[in-house]
Parts: structure tokens; sequence; C-alpha cells
């Protein structure tokens, strides 16, 4: 079975009403896209990956074994999803899964998801709110600001790029790249 795009939206919208959530799974969904392109790979299949890959999260918010993603990858396999986009969901918390990433797709998936919601705070913290006026100069200054999201874990970031065999400042570029191409779906094109 293929899932198409709109099949993958559909799902999004039947589960996820947080459109901050539904934003973040477009902007995954953008920079997967943009790694297919630069990998050769099926640009379908990985924006899909990427857009669905948290669709059950709000309604599942705990990260566990009985939480996200697990739950998500039983209604996946229940309504006839591939194997193939069940098991990178399933590598993108193997902490809680035990499905560690092993294709590119998957670490793809593991080194653009939290990235994508770094890039959105450094959007937002900008005058004009706009994902359009950020730099690569400007992500790396906050990176190295420790106090400037906090929560997010830099070092896991980056060896989800070595993971990848990409160094970091490319893998910024690539997914800031892929976000401001999808600003305004993102509510990030300025006020």
């Amino acid at each position: 079975m293929e899932i198409s795009r709109d099949q993958a939206w559909e799902l999004v919208n039947e589960f996820t009403a947080n459109q901050n959530l539904v934003r973040h799974m477009l902007a995954v969904e953008a920079g997967m896209r943009a790694y297919a392109r630069k990998y050769g790979e099926d640009e379908e299949l990985w924006g899909v990956v990427g857009l669905v890959h948290d669709f059950d999260y709000e309604q599942n918010p705990d990260l566990s074994v009985e939480g996200h993603p697990v739950t998500g990858a039983k209604i996946l396999r229940e309504r006839g999803w591939p194997e193939e986009i069940v098991r990178a969901m399933l590598s993108h918390a193997s902490e809680y899964t035990g499905v560690a990433p092993e294709t590119s797709m998957e670490k793809t998936l593991c080194a653009v998801d939290d990235l994508t919601g770094f890039l959105v705070a450094v959007a937002l913290v900008r005058p004009s709110k706009s994902i359009l006026d950020v730099s690569l100069k400007s992500v790396r200054k906050k990176w190295k600001d420790k106090a400037f999201a906090a929560a997010v874990d830099r070092q896991q970031m980056e060896q989800a790029a070595a993971a990848l065999g990409v160094e970091l400042g490319a893998h910024l570029e690539t997914v800031l790249d892929a976000m401001k191409g999808i600003a305004s779906e993102l509510g990030l094109a300025g006020e």
C-alpha cells in the first residue's frame, strides 16, 4: 500500500487539533523532503514520514511504551500503512520503542525533528517573527547561547547530524532553507 501526501494530511487532521503541533509536523515534512532531494530518495515517502511522525502525540502526549509513538504505530498498522513508515515513526523515539534508527530515512527523521523546534524558537525571538529573516549566523549564535531554548538537547542534535554524516552547519542550513520554503504554512512569514 502506497500512502499519498493527501492521506497523510487527512490522518494528521483527524488526530491533531493543535496548530503548533501541525506546524511542527509540516516543518519536519519540509526538512525530510529537502533531504530526500539531496540524497536522491523518494521525496513523497520521506515527506509522508515527516508529516505523520507525531500525528498521535496530542492524544498520547506521554512518551512511553503505552503512549506516543507506540500508540500511533498501532493505529498505522491497523489501517494497513507500510511497515517502513511505522518503523520510521517508532525510530524517532528509540529510547521508548527500542527501535533504533537504521536507514537514512530514519536517521534523517531523528536529525530533523528536534531541530525544527529550535529553528522556530530562533525565528520567534526576531522582531519580525519571520523565519525568512533568520540567517545561519543567527542560528549559530543562538546555538552557542545555552540559556536560549535551554531545554533543547543540542548534543543529541549534533549526534543526529553526525549519524547522517552531515556537518552541523550544513544540516542547520538544509533544514532552515526547507522551512523558509513553507514560511507561510508555518505561521513564520512575519507580521
